[in-house]
């Protein structure tokens, strides 16, 4: 859907990645591959905008929860949960079902925010209403009703396990949620300064400090546009070819991923589908495609 995002065309990212061929390389890797298809969603032209401080909140809520109890069943069935966007107010019902399971389990989650923002607005804070921009705000009970409440009424992640890497555009109020919360926050400045190994190190030990669960959330605009051009929102000086596929590497090193989403694609403003095919290429390296 595009429904949280202001700008059209992410609606067809999912499509855009199937085209680019995810399924068979995964099969390819050795991994048995279920395609379980797309939610029927309402578009843009069928629904009222609703409160302009979140646009289309009953169509998101209610896409959210339908995501929700599809990632939940997967988990309990011990398979992974690949999730594709669509924008990433997505994200709201993807890890509330890895929550929910996760709380069954009474065990916690860890979240991995890979992304050019912060996306922790709410309603009150958000300079344009649009909900992609408030996914991890509702994850930790701050936001509408609506979206906190998706999966459960409780808080589907410490801010203790909440890690960011990759942020380079913040909101005024996104700056003082995220010192609140005390979310590990790794700028594109701190990847400059430090390499992309070393904030990984500390990411990594953020979201997994006794956590059983690790969800990763991969907004392509955290890679530069010069690499990925067909993105929702881009936003130049992002990681790098290498530095976006040596994440993805880490994270299958580890183990310890138990959920991926991949979001914000956007194919009307791509080149070829060069977005879409590098989607794919991440998804290979974070389910263990190695150079060598």
């Amino acid at each position: 859907m595009d429904l949280g995002s202001g700008r059209r065309g992410v609606d067809m990212g999912p499509s855009a990645i199937r085209i680019a061929g995810l399924s068979e390389r995964l099969r390819e890797l050795g991994h048995k591959v279920v395609d379980e298809g797309d939610f029927s969603i309402k578009n843009l032209e069928e629904l009222r905008v609703g409160d302009e401080h979140a646009r289309y909140l009953a169509e998101i809520a209610r896409a959210s929860r339908l995501v929700c109890r599809k990632v939940e069943r997967v988990m309990d069935r011990g398979d992974f949960p690949l999730v594709l966007g669509g924008d990433h107010s997505i994200a709201v019902g993807t890890v509330s079902g890895v929550a929910e399971h996760a709380r069954r389990q009474r065990k916690k989650v860890g979240v991995l925010w890979i992304d050019a923002h912060g996306d922790i607005n709410t309603p009150e804070t958000s300079p344009t209403g649009n909900i992609h921009g408030m996914p991890l705000a509702s994850l930790l009970g701050d936001g509408p009703e609506e979206l906190t409440s998706v999966g459960g009424d409780f808080r589907k992640v410490d801010p203790a396990n909440v890690a960011l890497v990759g942020i380079r555009s913040l909101d005024e109020g996104e700056k003082i949620r995220l010192k609140r919360y005390g979310v590990q926050v790794h700028t594109m400045s701190d990847i400059d300064r430090h390499g992309i190994h070393r904030v990984m190190k500390k990411a990594m030990a953020r979201v997994t400090d006794g956590t059983a669960y690790l969800h990763v959330s991969f907004d392509l605009d955290a890679v530069d546009p010069t690499v990925a051009p067909g993105v929702g929102t881009p936003v130049k000086g992002g990681l790098d070819y290498r530095e976006a596929h040596l994440i993805m590497e880490l994270l299958a090193d580890s183990g310890r991923m138990t959920s991926l989403e991949m979001v914000e694609v956007n194919p009307i403003l791509d080149d070829r589908n060069a977005s879409g095919a590098f989607a794919v290429e991440l998804v290979q390296s974070a389910f263990g495609k190695k150079i060598l």
